[in-house]
């Protein structure tokens, strides 16, 4: 049986997204996949396309990947804009080829946010300005009619695993590069994973299992901070916002 390695947002962060590989790799996982977001962010995005073009694993877009390719350079956030700037027109043609939904397999579906949504959170439910546990009738909502037995999705950085009455099982393997952000969609709220290490899951047929592991932050904080970018040193530093 493949043990295959579910990766999520990466977000340039080109030593996070070397560590995990070679963790996997020594789990003994002998496929990968991404699930998106994978390249906005003050760090590496260029070198992390470059990576992932050279990888050519089963991978989606994320809300970023389109707001890249569809949003003005003026009317961009810091993230989108710093890739945006750093990335050539062969990296843009890499994301423009990107579906937002794939099958791994028949009962297997990877999406970013929600089937439907590349920025609704799935198994989490922005309430009181954080991130809370979304309820099962949220996520069943959510889920709709698929009938994949297993969804895997990214998008809030939160790792968790749900199984419904049903069967069907969602789950998020957490962020490979970013444990802190804070957004303003659909209202203004902060994630914080509270831990700086990098995040992703391993699948191996039903079982789920998750994993976090060191990697050289200090090269990523360093990168942040050259970039004039202090609020995600410090996310980067603690997992958590200042």
């Amino acid at each position: 049986m493949t043990r295959i390695a579910i990766l999520t947002d990466i977000h340039g962060n080109l030593p996070a997204l070397e560590a995990v590989i070679a963790d996997a790799e020594t789990q003994g996982c002998t496929g990968f996949v991404n699930l998106g977001d994978s390249l906005s962010g003050p760090l590496w995005p260029a070198e992390t396309a470059d990576l992932l073009i050279d990888l050519d694993w089963p991978t989606i877009a994320g809300n970023h990947e389109r707001q890249l390719l569809t949003i003005d350079r003026a009317r961009m956030g810091a993230s989108d804009a710093f890739a945006s700037d750093a990335l050539g027109d062969h990296h843009l043609q890499w994301l423009a080829s990107l579906p937002p939904t794939l099958h791994l397999s028949p009962n297997v579906l990877l999406c970013h946010g929600t089937p439907t949504d590349d920025l609704e959170h799935f198994l989490h439910t922005v309430d009181g300005g954080a991130a809370r546990e979304a309820t099962d009738v949220e996520i069943r909502e959510r889920a709709g009619d698929r009938s994949e037995a297993l969804i895997l999705c990214g998008h809030t950085h939160l790792p968790r695993l749900v199984t419904l009455e049903d069967g069907r099982t969602i789950a998020n393997p957490g962020s490979v590069g970013l444990q802190a952000y804070d957004d303003d969609h659909p209202v203004a709220y902060r994630v914080e994973v509270s831990d700086p290490s990098a995040r992703y899951a391993i699948v191996d047929g039903t079982a789920v299992t998750f994993r976090a592991i060191d990697y050289d932050q200090k090269a990523a904080i360093r990168r942040a901070e050259m970039n004039g970018r202090d609020d995600w040193a410090i996310a980067l530093k603690s997992g958590r916002m200042a």
